[in-house]
């Protein structure tokens, strides 16, 4: 009796062992998608200046870019008042008013952003990025990766995570927005080559998308 009562015991101990190393692995493995919300799966920093995110099949590089790069949009006149360079430098550009052009652009409040869902055009840019020497930086002072998951828009705070979704074919990814622009008429969103290739459009040009802000949980 004594015999079958530890076998019982045993088995009680393994399922429960069982159960712990399962949901264990469910935390590292898979993330949850709400309507606005997508929660990382984890966060790792490596060395100074460079971090990296991954929110389930995608990853992030994050790097700040030195200060003598030039900008990806060349056209920025200022930001908060200031040269694009001295407002990097000193942090104001997230949700900084910006003139471009003569044109001063308002981003929208964080409240705004946080339920952002748009219809419309989006292109993708950098091309000159693959033929010149150096990198390039971003509006809010990160390298630009002609490669990665990036994007560019005229009224998000920076960064700002967005799902992209191409409705011409139903693919979807998440980039990071960290640039400003586009500033042609028509389009709502730029991406960078690698996030157009992912959403299948890059020889296109351009295609119609769906774009949502999401909130990112740690």
């Amino acid at each position: 009796m004594r015999l079958e009562k530890d076998k019982g015991l045993l088995w009680i101990l393994l399922l429960l062992g069982f159960l712990f190393f399962f949901s264990c692995s469910v935390v590292k493995t898979t993330y949850k998608v709400t309507k606005y919300t997508i929660k990382t799966t984890y966060k790792v920093t490596n060395g100074v200046g460079k971090a990296i995110y991954k929110i389930g099949k995608f990853t992030f590089v994050v790097v700040m870019a030195p200060l003598s790069w030039p900008l990806t949009h060349g056209e920025i006149e200022s930001i908060d008042d200031l040269s694009p360079k001295d407002a990097i430098r000193q942090d104001r550009v997230k949700r900084s008013p910006y003139v471009v052009k003569g044109k001063r652009y308002v981003p929208m409040s964080l409240k705004k952003a946080s339920s952002y869902r748009q219809k419309g055009i989006a292109s993708w840019y950098g091309y000159e990025t693959f033929r010149q020497k150096g990198g390039h930086m971003t509006a809010n002072g990160e390298a630009f990766d002609p490669k990665g998951l990036n994007a560019a828009h005229k009224y998000l705070p920076l960064p700002t995570y967005v799902k992209v979704t191409n409705l011409e074919n139903n693919r979807m990814i998440i980039v990071r927005v960290n640039d400003r622009g586009p500033f042609v008429k028509g389009r709502i969103i730029d991406l960078s080559a690698g996030a157009a290739k992912r959403l299948g459009f890059y020889k296109k040009g351009t295609t119609k998308v769906l774009v949502e802000t999401i909130q990112i949980e740690s």
